[in-house]
């Protein structure tokens, strides 16, 4: 079994649950942006969330030169949905061109910084995930301001875990 194959299976899992919290608020209100996130909306950091795997996985990791998502193309939950099933598509790529190889150095520059990166295959997999769960947090906790209650949006329950 590949591990992070598994773990990346239940990433998408919780996603599953916070895309349908994300469908109890109004467009309105996915999009609203809150002065108290720094001017960020639910969807802004939705984008951002994506924004982080296409980076990082794609094309520091994959070297694609992916161009990156951005809010304009996101209007509601259906078009993040949208999004993130090419997300997952990259995941997995990345995940099946690194299998084994998780301590990889990989060599690459980073917009903020005029020297290069080096980073492993493990190292870019896991940021990601870890900055989606952060990003999640807060989401949920814009949704709660804008006055819809979550339901739990952790990690799966153990019941509904396969394997």
């Amino acid at each position: 079994m590949n591990v992070l194959k598994k773990q990346y299976d239940w990433i998408q899992h919780t996603r599953e649950e916070l895309f349908q919290y994300c469908e109890k608020p109004t467009t309105e209100h996915y999009t609203y942006e809150l002065d108290k996130f720094g001017r960020n909306s639910m969807r802004n950091l939705h984008v951002h969330v994506a924004e982080c795997y296409q980076s990082w996985l794609g094309n520091f990791g994959l070297r694609k030169g992916l161009t990156l998502v951005t809010p304009d193309r996101v209007r509601n939950v259906k078009d993040m949905r949208r999004i993130f099933k090419e997300v997952d598509n990259l995941v997995y790529e990345f995940l099946e061109d690194f299998e084994g190889q998780w301590n990889l150095s990989i060599t690459g520059p980073v917009p903020w910084q005029d020297e290069k990166e080096e980073l492993t295959p493990l190292w870019l997999y896991t940021h990601a995930a870890t900055h989606e769960f952060h990003h999640k947090g807060q989401i949920v906790s814009m949704g709660r301001q804008l006055g819809y209650i979550p339901d739990d949006t952790d990690l799966i329950e153990p019941g509904k875990i396969d394997g």
